[in-house]
């Protein structure tokens, strides 16, 4: 694409002085983003450099050809040698053998006024390379704005959707200026090698152009034509997808039930046909499907899950009437405040909460729930650690002690898988029967996994019921852990 002067000063400027983002010049000038960071490096267009044809045969004679040149150069018009005449001296003297075409090339790149040297002697302007000067002056001032709509319009006749044409060329991406280029120049009288050099595109190219604008215009000029080789378009690669979603992931070794996008790309590889998420993506979508995201749900990573899960379903489901299983956690501490609650109030009086209040006090809740008679232990401490539990180990031995064994089931935190409580657990049991009292076993619940521990809905019924919504004014918030 041709760039001129005030163009490659102007993107320089935007971008070097405004910061405008290269992207975003690229798009709003239909410029490529690679031809931008050569403006950036080159504060002008650099000069186009000649095609080095190369010349083979006339490699050895170069010197004295361009010495009979220079010669030519300090000679009057009459009396300097032509084309033909370089030819034939350099071949009967120098034994040359290329041909005279090779000869009559050379001689007009390297002349000082790149003159066209005819077999007369005489020196004539180049009438070709004023013709395509004037067709690329004519282009670029098109290009360029300098030609009016109408004085262009009169310059090309009546040419079909002119004004989508023109807004093409100026408003539009590359390619959709080149196609506008092609038809208007066309149409202006222009051959299409100096349109095609111009434009730096094929004549094959420009012949198309034309031929699209001729068949159906400019929506046949400027329609987007299809990649026929487009992966979502193979149906052997179709039936490959959806023969795999038909199949479990279990029979490819992933340890799912359903697929994602991911391992069924990988799959499709090793079977295949490769193709990227996109690719699946779009196919799917075509055919009436949606990949939906999966719910994040309550979980655990502890690698013992099912065995400990396992453990204690074992004991529920066998365990007798002397026998007693405790879910057990601590619930605060507690900052006690005033909570807006409900309360029974006369017509017309308000009750009022501050919104900013000062603790007057904190205090935590310990708790055991008894599955079997749904009874709740508690007492209120300060702390919580190893001491705290094994006070309620202790009050629940003296609570329990006509039963023959007791259950005591918590999470993972670190007082209740402490060195101490399971010594003092030992201990206990080392004397239980001589005592009378019941053994204590530990049923540890998997790491992460709260949502086992069935006490936890009993503090969560109780906050909403009780603490949220009581019109006691000095009652107690949980404070964030």
């Amino acid at each position: 694409m041709y760039c001129d002067i005030a163009q490659w000063k102007n993107i320089r400027h935007e971008i070097i002085r405004k910061g405008v983002p290269i992207r975003q010049v690229a798009r709003e000038m239909g410029i490529h983003r690679k031809t931008i960071r050569k403006m950036l490096n080159h504060p002008l267009p650099p000069p186009p450099v000649p095609r080095n044809r190369g010349y083979p045969k006339l490699g050895p004679h170069l010197v004295s050809i361009q010495c009979m040149l220079q010669e030519n150069a300090t000679l009057p018009p009459s009396a300097r040698l032509s084309a033909k005449a370089i030819y034939e001296r350099t071949r009967d003297e120098e034994g040359f053998t290329g041909c005279y075409n090779a000869v009559r090339r050379y001689a007009c790149r390297i002349s000082p006024h790149r003159a066209r040297m005819l077999t007369d002697g005489e020196l004539k302007p180049n009438k070709q390379a004023h013709a395509r000067q004037v067709a690329s002056d004519w282009m670029r001032a098109v290009l360029q704005k300098e030609i009016a709509p109408d004085v262009l319009h009169r310059d090309v006749g009546d040419v079909p959707d002119f004004l989508t044409l023109l807004h093409r060329l100026y408003e539009g991406r590359l390619s959709d200026r080149n196609r506008s280029m092609v038809v208007l120049a066309n149409r202006y009288g222009l051959s299409s090698r100096t349109v095609s050099a111009f434009l730096s595109i094929s004549r094959n190219t420009h012949r198309t152009y034309l031929r699209s604008f001729k068949i159906g215009g400019q929506t046949c000029l400027f329609a987007r034509r299809p990649n026929s080789t487009r992966k979502f378009d193979n149906e052997a690669v179709k039936q490959a997808i959806f023969g795999l979603l038909h199949e479990p992931p279990s029979n490819y070794g992933i340890n799912r039930t359903t697929w994602i996008i991911n391992d069924l790309s990988r799959v499709l590889g090793e079977k295949g046909h490769s193709a990227c998420p996109a690719v699946i993506r779009k196919i799917t979508k075509s055919a009436g499907y949606c990949w939906r995201k999966a719910k994040i749900v309550l979980t655990s990573a502890d690698p013992d899950y099912t065995e400990k899960l396992n453990h204690i379903r074992s004991i529920l489901s066998g365990l007798r009437s002397d026998e007693a299983f405790f879910s057990i956690d601590e619930f605060g501490p507690f900052a006690v405040k005033m909570q807006p609650g409900r309360i029974l109030s006369a017509p017309g009086e308000q009750r009022v909460v501050p919104q900013w209040q000062k603790s007057r006090g904190c205090m935590i809740v310990t708790a055991a729930l008894e599955l079997s008679s749904n009874q709740v232990t508690h007492f209120y401490s300060t702390k919580k650690n190893t001491t705290e539990i094994i006070r309620m180990l202790e009050l629940l031995i003296e609570t329990y002690c006509g039963r023959s064994r007791i259950y005591l089931s918590w999470d993972a935190a670190s007082w209740h898988i402490s060195k101490d409580l399971k010594q003092r657990v030992e201990e206990h049991n080392t004397t239980a029967l001589i005592n009378g009292r019941p053994t204590v076993e530990m049923a540890p619940l998997p790491s992460g996994a709260q949502f086992l521990n069935v006490i936890e809905s009993v503090f969560s019924g109780m906050a909403k019921a009780i603490i949220h919504n009581s019109a006691i004014e000095r009652w107690m918030t949980p404070r964030r852990r």
